[in-house]
């Protein structure tokens, strides 16, 4: 993901903008981290793609391990 792309996103529940947390970042890319919005609904970045689903519809197609993460 591109840190440019943060001027966009916004959290799909609450439509606040969101904080960036970078763990892992090679050549300007950022690979792994978390974007986090004001209310605190918690979003993973995995292999440089944000994965904007709201915890609920991620635990129900993942399992409740998935929204445990958030």
């Amino acid at each position: 993901m591109r840190r440019d792309l943060m001027d966009i996103l916004v959290c799909p529940v609450t439509k606040s903008g969101l904080t960036l947390e970078v763990t892992r970042e090679d050549d300007g890319e950022i690979l792994e981290g978390t974007l986090t919005c004001e209310e605190g609904h918690v979003y993973p970045i995995e292999e440089g793609i944000p994965n904007l689903l709201p915890p609920d519809l991620r635990e129900a197609i993942d399992g409740p391990q998935a929204a445990s993460t958030s």
